[in-house]
């Protein structure tokens, strides 16, 4: 005999299997919109893409397949396709996600979320409550932003790191009687791999196809989009429009950077600092007022109750 929890458990899983109906027919719909040829096209420009997110690997087929047709070249979705394309390049992803598939893959995870949540609940492998089915497509539309800005902070951490070392090398190889393009030659060859030298490269390639050097180092600063790249890659092309000396301007940057350098690392200091007062104060202080203090409170209980 069914009671009445089984019956709303039944109607609730009725209610998902319609809704992932629904959604799959309206996707039907859109596709039957596109042009064979588009399909085609898609499937060709996924063979050979490799990423490192397993959740992107997982649902490539479909949202390339089902959901990519529908917004490439349509001018609704421009803003977000330019907003897009810059945070992938910085992110380092360009090479393994065009900003349509970005877009499709956060549409995708608005189903894709509430969808495998509720086979989880189907088989009993946990009791997601109700409440969490109107959350998940949040989640699941934003979750694509939070990784990507999460490369790009990891991505911006090794730039930072590299960069004082990297302009040593520069500076040192101009002295030594390199041109710049040489000196960044020399630089990509015996550098540590890492998303700096990865860029400088990408630069070296560039000119080397044609584009002039100042080109080619502001769409360097470009890719990597920060502050302390910018600032560098400006006084570079600036000191090269003036025709200055590469070298001296290097090694001056390279001064700069260090002294910027230990400035953060002083500020970082001083921050942490001021988080460890709060466990001081409210973990370690009363442990060791506790030890001095309680002997003689034990004492004095101890002498009063005589």
């Amino acid at each position: 005999m069914f009671n009445i929890t089984d019956y709303r458990d039944l109607v609730l899983y009725a209610g998902y299997a319609l809704a992932f109906l629904s959604i799959f027919l309206f996707m039907r719909m859109l596709l039957s919109e596109q042009d064979n040829m588009s399909t085609q096209e898609n499937m060709r420009d996924l063979d050979g893409k490799k990423t490192s997110n397993t959740l992107v690997r997982l649902t490539r087929p479909f949202f390339s397949q089902y959901i990519m047709p529908a917004i490439r070249g349509k001018p609704r979705f421009e803003k977000m396709r330019l907003k897009y394309r810059r945070k992938l390049i910085s992110g380092g992803l360009k090479d393994q996600l065009t900003s349509d598939e970005f877009i499709s893959f956060k549409i995708l995870l608005i189903v894709f979320f509430p969808i495998v949540a509720g086979i989880i609940r189907a088989l009993d492998f946990y009791d997601i409550p109700n409440f969490a089915f109107f959350i998940l497509p949040g989640v699941g539309f934003y979750y694509p932003d939070f990784w990507v800005n999460g490369l790009i902070k990891v991505r911006h951490k090794s730039v930072l790191k590299s960069l004082p070392f990297v302009v040593d090398l520069l500076a040192l190889s101009t002295e030594a009687g390199l041109d710049f393009i040489g000196a960044i030659q020399k630089v990509v060859e015996k550098a540590v791999p890492s998303p700096l030298i990865d860029e400088l490269e990408q630069a070296l390639k560039e000119i080397k196809v044609g584009s002039s050097r100042a080109e080619a180092l502001r769409e360097l600063a470009s890719r990597i989009n920060m502050q302390e790249v910018n600032s560098f890659i400006a006084v570079l092309v600036s000191a090269d429009q003036m025709g200055a000396s590469i070298g001296k301007v290097l090694r001056q940057q390279s001064d700069q950077i260090r002294t910027l350098r230990f400035v953060r690392a002083e500020k970082a200091g001083a921050v942490s600092a001021q988080k460890l007062m709060l466990p001081t104060f409210g973990l370690i202080l009363p442990a060791i007022l506790l030890i001095m203090l309680g002997p003689f409170l034990l004492q004095s209980m101890a002498g009063g109750g005589n």
